[in-house]
Order: structure tokens, then C-alpha cells, then sequence
């Protein structure tokens, strides 16, 4: 199918699961993981009017950006390494994987504006995935809030790979709950009101629960 068609089916779901909710659709941004397809798929999924995209290794990003540059709002959504800061910086929106203090004073010493981060955090406590415990997000927020060109504007999660409904919203609330914790704070550095939370198999059940930014490959654009 193209990502036109594909588009259109996961917006009319988007827009079911913010009426069980009583949410607004536009509170909602898909980013299209491309990270697994062609630079020609990356622009088709432009041409059907998706402005966010996402990449999660530095070769990528740079390939995509020297086909399609500013057309997209680019987002970095992959384990990042320090020393690959300096090399995708001034092409990224958003990095929506900050998950430790090296990283961000990375970012703070390379960045020439504020860069809008969100804070990994590991709601499942699964060793495959990356990401801060719950339990030392705020101790690590407060820790970063020296850098000014890092501004943490929400918190992300991978969701367990499972179709126990029951089980994803349990950590989707877990990272709600937390958020609106973090939020109320009222941290300068960090009004974290986002939630990127949501992928291919489980982005209805994170709209419901809260997701402000869902990150679609396979049912979008395709992948592995």
C-alpha cells in the first residue's frame, strides 16, 4: 500500500481513539520511522503530508537529509552516542532518547539553540530496552538542569512487544503518571508536556492513554 492509504487508516484510527478519550486529534503527531526504508519511501511519506520523520542511526539521518533537508522536521529516535553528537546536531528537531548525564552535556556543549529532548525512561524494566528507571528521572532532571541548550520537553518509552492490552496501558499510565508528576514541578528547563509513546502494534492504546507523539514505521511506511 503507499503511505498515502496507510496515512488515512492510521489517522481515522488516531481520531477513533481520541473520541474513546475525549481528546483532540491534533494533540496528536505521527513521526514516520524511517529508518528501514529508501529515501524514496522518506519522500513519499512527505509528499503525503507527514512532516516529522525519524532516524535512529547517524548514517541514516544524514543520507535522508541530503535528499530531502529542511522538507522534514527530523527527529533523532535512537540510542545516541555521545561522540555522534557533533556529527547529526544541527540536523535534528528532536531527540526523543536523552537517557544520561555524559549525553547531555554533549549536546549542551555542540547544540547553538536550545535542542528539545525527551527523557528515555525504561516503564517496563526490560533489559532489551534503553532508558532511565522510573524511579531516577526527576533526580536525573534536576541533575541536567545546568545545560541551557538542553530543554526537556517530555518523556518517551518502548512498550513491551505484546498484544496484553492491559499490560501496555499499565505502562503507558506508568509514564503519564510520571510526566504529569515532572510537570507539575514547574522546571524551568523542563515543562515536559509530551509524550512519545506509541509504535506500529500499539499506537491506539498510547493516543488513549495520553501519547502526544506516536513513532510509526511497519504500519506507515514499511521496515523490517
Amino acid at each position: 500500500m503507499s503511505v498515502a492509504e496507510n496515512l488515512a487508516e492510521i489517522k481515522e484510527n488516531i481520531e477513533q481513539a481520541c473520541q474513546r478519550c475525549g481528546r483532540d486529534p491534533n494533540e496528536v503527531s505521527i513521526v514516520a520511522v524511517t529508518k528501514y526504508v529508501s529515501t524514496e519511501r522518506a519522500q513519499e511519506a512527505l509528499e503525503a503530508g507527514i512532516h516529522n520523520l525519524g532516524e535512529n542511526r547517524r548514517e541514516g539521518l544524514l543520507e535522508k537529509y541530503e535528499a530531502v533537508g529542511d522538507q522534514a522536521t527530523w527527529h533523532f529516535i535512537g540510542t545516541l552516542q555521545s561522540r555522534k553528537v557533533k556529527e547529526v546536531i544541527d540536523y535534528v528537531s528532536m531527540i526523543h532518547s536523552l537517557d544520561r548525564r555524559s549525553l547531555a552535556k554533549e549536546i549542551d556543549k555542540r547544540a547553538s539553540a536550545p535542542v528539545p529532548c525527551f527523557v528515555q525512561v525504561n516503564i517496563s524494566g526490560e533489559d532489551s530496552k534503553h532508558g532511565l528507571p522510573a524511579s531516577e528521572v526527576e533526580s536525573f532532571i534536576e541533575a541536567v538542569q545546568d545545560f541551557k541548550q538542553v530543554k526537556i520537553v517530555g518523556l518517551m518509552t518502548m512498550a513491551p512487544h505484546t498484544e496484553d492490552e492491559e499490560r501496555l496501558r499499565g505502562v503507558f499510565r506508568q509514564l503519564r503518571a510520571l510526566r504529569d508528576r515532572i510537570r507539575d514541578k514547574g522546571y524551568a528547563h523542563a515543562p515536559c508536556e509530551y509524550l512519545s509513546m506509541g509504535m506500529s502494534n500499539d499506537y491506539a492504546l498510547a493516543v488513549e492513554e495520553g501519547a502526544t507523539h506516536v513513532r510509526l514505521g511497519s504500519c506507515l511506511v514499511g521496515g523490517q
